[in-house]
Formats: structure tokens, sequence, C-alpha cells
């Protein structure tokens, strides 16, 4: 029997063969309680939705758009429109109502599916700027009783709308699949648009499948395997991970009560694999250090030295060097003591595999990881090219490289700007209703332009330096790559967020964003008082505390690169601000705009800068607070 050619074709798939129909497909945990749906019922759900949309005059190439967390509705919302062969448009839950109305109204969308009552007052707040809107469906009804807008309903309604429908249409939903090809438009991902309006990525289901086929062939994927489906549904990975890997092995997806509840939820399920930006390895790591720095002596001991042990044992693997016995008998206890116990904590004790992706990890992160038995490892894509383009083996994990390009996936590398190229069966299909971006991004000769400066080492594997627009030089011509300086700051458990400034200067500087949790811990632990972010981020005790800490990171920089001086702010960088995007990537080029006067302050010899700041609040109103940062000089 022929591979089906599309997503939906596999849904039917998983409903008629009896390998899978009755094998878990998903999960969601509610008011404590995971519910399961097998692939038959998950199906049913999909065919009932798909039906309804259907009956509402959802047909062909129309836009379906979902706000809200991770939640099986969302998902079989999304694939009830590529069903009829739409396309879903998933949109990030914690965006503002003007990033809403942009994506929202380019993308033409005709029907919204949202999670809550919060959503639909943000649509309905933009309703005017959405010609296309015809019908708002929502997932919990709670608050919305009393609601009495024509173009809303239940999610409830649409799939009763959907069973009457399918009693006179019993062939229906097969029909409109069987219409649908590879080369179909699936999915408009847009980008997180990090020098401008985000850009719509458009994906046919060619290119959904055949970079699922990629990376299952790459990966040990297994139909029993468990994914927690916590990624924001907006970015690329949810999509390729989450729906499509998991519909063509028969791996269950397991959807988190809440965002808040996502750790302990994590602990309870015990993925078998899982894919997680680098913010969230981040926060892992500084919540680990926090734990331990407020533990007993001899926990915070025992954790220090092993973690130490861990430090040496991966360094060791990475100069490729076999483990001396003392190590070995060391690593053997640190598993009993710490290693084992700390990753039960975490909920990975099954995770066969972990990866890290969307943004770079730092190399002391990755180590910490990988150190504590963590089989973490990193994957390199973009939206463009369907989030896969290279992966690390668990034998070839390596902090320094993305790893060897996937087979079937081409990469070369320019000779202007050392650009990486990118040819493979995943390059989207064009950019929604800008051909002129489309054209610039792949040329004649099939290779798309990723705008990220890497190359090729000798074993083979992609090693990226930074995103080219960013890398610089010193004044004295020294190449000046920030980001790699900014995840050096980020190891800090203390250190949020950093920007690093240096690009035509005669040395580096810094402004940084405070952890508000762990600097708050340790401010209550000398009992320092303090009442908000602006007020613990002005303390002169802080400052030194920071400074402490960019001392011990500069040790570990080229002379030349150290930093020079940094200031804190007194707020941390937020996608609201435009400051960064909901990917966590920094917009630089507003940063630089929005915080000229600190730059002047840096490189002019100023000791403390007055800024005006725009602040803007989840219901999109805005304010401004005046800050007083001060300059230090760093040792």
């Amino acid at each position: 029997m022929a591979e089906p050619s599309t997503i939906p074709g596999y849904l039917l798939r998983n409903a008629a063969d009896p390998n899978f129909s009755d094998q878990p497909a998903m999960r969601e945990k509610s008011f404590g309680i995971w519910e399961t749906y097998d692939w038959q019922s998950y199906v049913e759900n999909v065919r009932s939705f798909s039906l309804g949309l259907a009956d509402l005059g959802f047909a062909a190439d129309d836009k379906l758009a979902v706000i809200g967390n991770n939640r099986p509705r969302l998902y079989w919302a999304q694939l009830s429109a590529m069903c009829l062969g739409g396309q879903s448009v998933p949109v990030y839950q914690d965006a503002i109502a003007s990033e809403l109305s942009y994506v929202l109204a380019h993308s033409e969308a005709s029907v919204i599916v949202v999670e809550d009552q919060e959503q639909v007052d943000k649509v309905l707040s933009i309703r005017d700027e959405l010609p296309n809107l015809k019908w708002l469906i929502y997932d919990y009804s709670r608050g919305l009783a009393s609601y009495d807008v024509d173009i809303l309903k239940s999610y409830e309604e649409v799939q009763t709308l959907g069973r009457a429908f399918a009693e006179g249409n019993p062939n229906y939903l097969e029909n409109e699949i069987a219409k649908i090809s590879a080369d179909s438009f699936a999915l408009i991902a847009y980008t997180s648009g990090t020098t401008g309006q985000p850009k719509g990525v458009i994906l046919s289901h060619e290119n959904l499948i055949e970079t699922a086929r990629i990376f299952i062939a790459a990966e040990d994927v297994r139909k029993t395997d468990d994914f927690l489906s916590y990624l924001p549904m907006a970015w690329v990975g949810d999509a390729l991970y989450g729906l499509c890997v998991s519909i063509m092995v028969g791996a269950s997806c397991n959807c988190p009560e809440e965002p808040e509840t996502i750790q302990r939820d994590l602990r309870e399920l015990g993925p078998t694999g899982i894919v997680a930006a680098p913010r969230v390895w981040e926060g892992i790591l500084s919540s680990l250090q926090v734990r331990a720095e407020d533990s007993t002596p001899l926990k915070k001991l025992a954790f220090n030295y092993f973690r130490g042990v861990a430090d040496a044992v991966e360094q060791t693997k990475l100069e490729g060097k076999p483990l001396p016995l003392f190590l070995k008998i060391k690593q053997q206890i640190g598993e009993f003591m710490v290693y084992g116990p700390v990753r039960d904590q975490l909920g990975l004790r099954r995770a066969r595999w972990c990866y890290t992706g969307g943004a770079p990890l730092g190399p002391d992160t990755f180590r910490f990881f990988r150190g504590f038995g963590i089989n973490l490892k990193q994957v390199y894509g973009m939206t463009e090219s369907t989030g896969l383009v290279s992966l690390q083996t668990s034998e070839t994990a390596n902090p320094d490289t993305v790893g060897e390009p996937c087979q079937g996936i081409d990469v070369s590398i320019a000779k202007e700007r050392s650009e990486v190229l990118i040819r493979s069966k995943g390059i989207f299909k064009g950019y929604y209703k800008q051909d002129d971006k489309t054209r610039e991004a792949i040329d004649a000769e099939g290779w798309f332009h990723t705008g990220d400066a890497g190359m090729i080492d000798e074993r083979g594997h992609l090693v990226i330096v930074d995103r080219a627009k960013d890398v610089g030089k010193l004044s004295d011509g020294t190449v000046f790559a920030p980001q790699f300086i900014e995840l050096k700051l980020k190891y800090s458990p203390y250190i949020n967020e950093a920007v690093a400034f240096g690009d035509g200067q005669a040395f580096v500087s810094t402004m940084i964003a405070i952890d508000l949790e762990a600097v708050g811990k340790w401010a209550e632990k000398g009992r320092l008082p303090y009442t908000n972010y602006m007020d613990l981020a002005q303390k002169s005790e802080v400052r030194a505390l920071i400074a402490e800490e960019i001392r011990q990171i500069n040790l570990g920089l080229p002379e030349v690169q150290r930093i020079k001086r940094f200031l804190l702010l007194t707020k941390d960088l937020d996608a609201d601000d435009n400051e960064v995007t909901r990917t966590r990537k920094l917009r630089r080029a507003y940063i630089m705009e929005k915080y000229a006067p600190v730059l002047n302050a840096f490189y002019g010899g100023g000791t403390a800068v007055e800024l005006k700041l725009d602040v803007t609040f989840e219901d999109g109103s805005r304010s401004q607070i005046d800050s007083h940062l001060v300059i230090e000089e760093a040792a």
C-alpha cells in the first residue's frame, strides 16, 4: 500500500489501520486528570469539525486561524482546514491585538478558532479590521454565556452541525481529502519578524511530510513515543513535530493543563522525546542553580561537586579522549546521588532524545545537560525550511556545531558574507502575497538564503556564527559576533537577557536584564528589601552581583572581546514592546534605535543615562516609565 502524500491521508490511515486505530494519539490534562484520545476518536473529532466547517461555508483555499495554548481542539481545527483543502494559520497566543490584526488581516482568515474568552475579546476588539472574518469559534465557554455576537459559535455547535451534515453527505470528507495533492498548501506560518512585519511562509503537504520523513529517518522515533505539546502553536517546530511527525509515526501528543503547570505535567508524563527552545533550557538551568543555592549545605556541596565532574566528563568526551577510571567511578556515583534524581525531578528520566532549536544555546548550558545524562542535541532550521536543516546524532552532539546536514538537504556556504544556503523538498513555496520577498529569498538555482553566517567544519558539521547582518568588527578589526557574548552572559542564573554592542567601537559593552526570580531570591536571602523589578535592578548591591558574574565570564573571553562597561535595565526586554520577537529573538535594529542614548553614554564616557521607556500592557494600552540607568565599569 502506497504511503499517503498528504497529512489528512495519514489521518485516515491511522483510523483505518488496526495497528494504529486504538493506540493513544493525544492526551489532554483537565482538572488534574489526563484524558486520552485514540486515533479513531481523534479522527472522528476532526471529521465532525471539518463537516461543521463545510456546513458553514468553509471551502478549498480558505484560511482558518487558531489562537490559544496547546489544546486538542485547536490541533483538530487546523487539521480540519487541511482536510477541506484550506490552510491553517496558527498565531501566537500572547500576541497583543495590534499584532493579531496584522496577521489575521494579511492571511485573510475567514474562520478563527480560539481557546477562551480572553482570545475572543481580543479578536472582537479588532473585528472592524478583519473584512474576511465570517466565524469566530471558541473552545472554553466560561464567561461567554452572555455574549450575543452574530459570528460567534462554540466548538460543540460546529461539531453538532458536522454530525448532521454527515447524515446527508456520508462520503463528503473522503471526497474532499482525495482532491488534495502533495503540492496543495497546508499551512501559513508567520515568521517572528526580527526586522519588520512578520512574513507568511506557505508550506505545502509535501514540505511538511518530506521534512518529517527526514527527521524520522535520522532519529529513533517510535509509535509508542510520548511528546509534550507545549511549544507555541505558531512556531513551525510545533507543526513539524507535534502534528506531522506524531501523525506519520503514530506517536502520542500530550497537552499540559496550563502553561504554569508544564513542569509538573512534564514530570507526570515523562516524555520519551522533547523539543524545546533555548529559552526553556536556560530557564530550567537557572531554576536548578537557584534551588541548589537554597538547599542544605550538604546538598549544595554535592550538586556543585558532581556538576564539576559532569563538566570534566563532557570536556574529555569532546576532546575524543577515553574516560580515566577515576572519572568513570565519580560519574557513576554522581549518577546515583545527583544526575538521576535531577532527571527525575525534571521529568526526563524516560527521554531518549531531547533537542534544542529555534535559536542558539550557550555551550555551557549545553554541556551542563549533557553532563547530567540528558541526551540534549542541537537541531537547526527555520520556518522557511519547515523547521529542519541539520541535527546532531547522540554520538556527535557538540555545543560548537548544529550537526551534519540531514540526508536529502543540501547546504552550501556563499562566498559573500559566508551566508548559509539551503536547498531541499522542505523549502517553502513562497511568502504569502509577497512575491518580491520570495524572489529575494530563493535564487534562480533554488537556493534559499538564510541570512545566517556559518561554515562547514572538517567533520562536515554546520557551524552557525550569528546572523550575517549582525556580525561586525571592533575598531581594531577584530571580528565581533554579539550573540557569542550574549550566550555566555545568559549562562549566569542572574541574567535573563543581554544585548552586546561593539561594532565599530574600541570595546564591548552590554545592557543586561536581570532574572527577577533568581535575583529576587538572592536579595531575600541577603535581606535586601525591594518592591518591584525596577527597584531591584537599581540596587547597588545587585549591580555588584552582576559585575562579579561579568568578571567570571570575562575570564573565558579573549581579552579584546571582554566586556568593559555595562548597565542594568529597569525592565525586561518584552515582545509587547517590540524589543524581542515572540520566540525571544532580539530585534537589534529596533533596540539600537530605542536605546541610542545608552550607546552614546557607553562610548562617550558617560556614567549614567536618563531614559523614558514605553511600556505596553496586555490589553495593548501604553505608558511610560522614567529610568535612571547607572553605567558600571566591568573588571
